[in-house]
């Protein structure tokens, strides 16, 4: 398995990834699944500073969706601006998707690892993750690399029917 920056041609396979997770978990709070235009403009918008990376493998090596030069992508990964206004400009918050065939296989710890090293390397002074309440996978994971608690928003966002709360981790650098 190989970390490397996400493409253009990684689209359809982030998107078929983050739309398992739009429609049938509450592990994105967003409700509507993106379409190829709005993962396109997604990928544009995480370059340079703020990239995404995806984890892939050879074709034919494993099954799952297909990205860039025919590689099977498991999972993909971003840094994104915590908050919008300028003091905030040196912390960042990370996201992790893994494709559910290949969860438990350090897919996501490595693609954690390579964000946090690329936020070290552009700067950043610390990396937020906002998980979940229940997403225990997701919180091990940030734990294994270095993440420690810092706080428990309760019932600040709501889907599939249920209240749900999200707990903050974060890294410094």
């Amino acid at each position: 398995m190989k970390i490397r920056l996400a493409t253009d041609g990684d689209a359809e396979a982030v998107r078929t990834i983050y739309n398992v997770e739009v429609t049938s978990s509450t592990s994105t709070f967003d409700l509507v699944p993106r379409t190829l235009a709005d993962q396109q403009a997604w990928l544009a918008h995480h370059q340079g500073a703020h990239p995404a990376v995806v984890a892939v493998v050879p074709a034919g090596s494993v099954e799952g969706p297909a990205g860039d030069g025919g590689e099977v992508v498991l999972g993909f990964g971003s840094l994104s601006p915590f908050r919008n206004r300028p003091a905030y400009a040196t912390s960042v918050e990370d996201s992790v998707y893994v494709d559910a065939a290949h969860r438990g296989a350090g897919v996501g710890v490595a693609i954690l690892a390579e964000l946090v090293r690329l936020a070290a390397s552009h700067g950043f002074h610390t990396v937020i993750a906002r998980i979940v309440g229940h997403n225990e996978a997701s919180i091990r994971i940030h734990e294994a690399c270095g993440f420690e608690l810092v706080g428990v928003e309760r019932e600040v966002g709501r889907k599939h029917r249920q209240w749900l709360d999200v707990v903050e981790l974060q890294r410094m650098l």
